[in-house]
């Protein structure tokens, strides 16, 4: 099961399969925006919709890792750069909604309201930190950051899940509607716990003394 899936992952129509996956929902958006399918309040539809599937774009990231190491999956590690770029392109959607639709793209209103409003401060951080990581997902930045900083870097996706969740928990807080809430939240928790696990695991590993066998003296 493992080879055969590791095979697709690894066919060369699988990254554009996986990019028109990826974009499906703006395409599904866009056309809706079109053709009043948005609701009775496509600015907001729109605006709550990007924030959605930023925060599941983020959740399919961190989940890259673990599944392929439990299913043994190699060739997953060749869309990852693209799903966190997705999560990057959905998170700037979901800003410049805002930006648009409620703020006219007022700069200093913008700036007022981010420090005023806690949960937007909260978004907007999330954005800032998540931009590096867009802006580094290149061979070039690799190199010239050297691979265990780059590691390093990219390891505030915790960070930036975290931050999500709490711009999100703070969303619904008004409405008292948390069951979105606590489905994301169960998902990152239990794919931090996976990595916290999985890092304790390694390290034993690593610590474990190795036999040396010692051939037979010859009589």
């Amino acid at each position: 099961m493992g080879s055969t899936m590791n095979k697709l992952l690894l066919h060369p129509a699988a990254k554009p399969i996986v990019f028109l996956a990826c974009l499906a929902p703006f395409a599904w958006l866009v056309v809706g925006a079109f053709t009043d399918g948005l609701g009775p309040n496509p600015a907001e539809y729109l605006i709550r919709s990007a924030g959605d599937w930023t925060l599941r774009f983020l959740c399919i990231v961190l989940a890259v890792t673990p599944l392929r190491v439990m299913f043994k999956l190699s060739g997953l590690a060749r869309h990852r750069r693209m799903l966190g770029l997705f999560a990057y392109f959905y998170v700037v959607i979901h800003l410049l909604s805002y930006s648009w639709f409620d703020m006219g793209f007022d700069l200093p209103e913008i700036a007022k309201d981010i420090a005023k409003r806690p949960f937007i401060l909260v978004g907007f951080s999330a954005f800032v930190l998540l931009t590096p990581l867009a802006a580094t997902s290149f061979n070039r930045a690799i190199k010239a950051l050297g691979a265990r900083r780059w590691q390093r870097l990219h390891k505030l996706v915790y960070v930036i899940a975290g931050l999500g969740l709490l711009h999100f928990f703070w969303l619904r807080a008004g409405k008292n509607n948390f069951a979105e809430v606590f489905v994301y939240a169960g998902i990152v928790a239990v794919l931090l716990a996976w990595r916290v696990w999985h890092f304790v695991r390694q390290k034993k590993a690593a610590a474990r003394p190795v036999a040396v066998s010692r051939a037979q003296p010859s009589r």
